[in-house]
């Protein structure tokens, strides 16, 4: 839970307006996502820019944002890998961000 609590934190810091909202509660999102360790753990290998423009119709590109209104997507971090939806792990470089498998969410998180 601290993990979570550090990394939300972190990506708050790069809201200004997009695609990705944080919810408070579970019952508000569209989708639950588990943050993984490592990247061969993850569904989705995710990578936050700084621009709106720059996620669009790109579900591995993600941008947080502000406000629920401003989102594409509403997600919600848990704290077991068994109540999620996603499991995600942020890469550092754009050229790494993508799908690692087939998933039901491919080509819906824009």
């Amino acid at each position: 839970m601290k993990i979570i609590a550090v990394i939300t934190l972190l990506l708050v810091t790069f809201v200004y307006a997009g695609d990705v909202y944080v919810c408070e509660y579970e019952y508000q999102a569209d989708l639950c996502v588990y943050l993984v360790e490592y990247e061969y753990q993850a569904d989705l290998c995710a990578y936050v820019v700084d621009y709106e423009y720059q996620a669009d119709d790109e579900d591995a590109l993600w941008h947080f944002v502000e406000y629920e209104y401003q989102s594409d997507i509403k997600i919600y971090y848990v704290e077991y890998e068994y109540q999620s939806d996603l499991c995600v792990y942020f890469v550092e470089y754009e050229y790494q961000a993508g799908w690692e498998e087939s998933s039901k969410w491919q080509g819906r998180l824009h």
